[in-house]
This record gives C-alpha cells, sequence and structure tokens, in this order.
C-alpha cells in the first residue's frame, strides 16, 4: 500500500498469480499449441506484475497537475516493450507449432534420440564415449522426407 491508501488490490494480485502459475504449468506440456498459450498468458501475468509495481496516480503528462500526483511512467514504458517482446515470442512459438503440424501431422515435441540415450546410460551410471546418434559427426539431422500424416490419410480418416 502507497501512503495515500492506494495500492495493488488482492483480485490483481491473485490474477498475477493465477496467470503465472497456469502460464507456467502450460509451457511444461509437450504440445507446442498449449506451449503458446503459456508463453501469452506468463506474459500477461508478467505485464500486470509490471504495471502493479508503480505508483498509481494521475496521467503522466507535464501540465496536467503537480508532479507528485502523477503515475509513475516507468512501469508503463516496461509493459509496452514487455508486450512487443511477447509478442514476437508469440510469433515465433507459433510459426514453430505450424511448421511441426504441418511436416509431422500433429504440435507434439518428440523425444530426442540423443536424450533417451543419456537417459539409459545414465541408469547404469555409464558415460558415452562417442556420438550414438544416426549420424555422422560432420552430417547434419535430416528432415524426414515422407509426407506428413495427414496427406496420407484417406477422406474417411483412414489411410
Amino acid at each position: 500500500m502507497n501512503a495515500d491508501g492506494a495500492g495493488p488490490t488482492l483480485v490483481l494480485v491473485l490474477a498475477v498469480g493465477v496467470l503465472a502459475a497456469t502460464g507456467v504449468t502450460l509451457l511444461l506440456e509437450r504440445s507446442l499449441t498449449r506451449i503458446l498459450l503459456g508463453v501469452v498468458l506468463l506474459g500477461n501475468g508478467v505485464n500486470l506484475l509490471i504495471l502493479l509495481s508503480g505508483r498509481s496516480g494521475g496521467p503522466p503528462v507535464v501540465g496536467t497537475g503537480p508532479p507528485g500526483d502523477f503515475s509513475d511512467p516507468l512501469p508503463q514504458a516496461m509493459v509496452l516493450t514487455a508486450i512487443v517482446i511477447t509478442f514476437g515470442l508469440t510469433a515465433f512459438v507459433a510459426a514453430v507449432a505450424y511448421r511441426s503440424w504441418y511436416l509431422t501431422g500433429d504440435d507434439e515435441v518428440p523425444d530426442d534420440l540423443e536424450d533417451r540415450q543419456v537417459v539409459r546410460l545414465a541408469e547404469r551410471n555409464e558415460i558415452a564415449s562417442s556420438d550414438l546418434g544416426e549420424e555422422g559427426p560432420g552430417d547434419p539431422e535430416q528432415v524426414d522426407p515422407r509426407p506428413a500424416r495427414r496427406r496420407l490419410r484417406g477422406p474417411g480418416g483412414q489411410p
């Protein structure tokens, strides 16, 4: 609370908590659509938190009143910047989700072959001495050239 009694209300603080908790929960999912929604919710929660951190008051325009009654313009500028950054990140994740859906027919993030190998070696307390992936040391990983599953299905959804 500020000296004049104005400050963030319990409803706004709870809204920040719910948005942040829901966003983090969705970020931990394997579906890129849920990750996208998590980025949006977490971004909105952080924007509201930044906005609540400033001093409340009138609009910070010179000549409209005494400077002591102005709201703090810094959190407002930070929120505008955060909105642009969140929009860019949202556009990037949406493009990745669309590309994944176009190539594989779903937006689920698959397990990486090297990650599975590391888990198996960690369970046996062994260390990999070489790259055990399918590609060679100088070959980059390739996208599967076969058509996506959604294009192989017939009109009734059957292959």
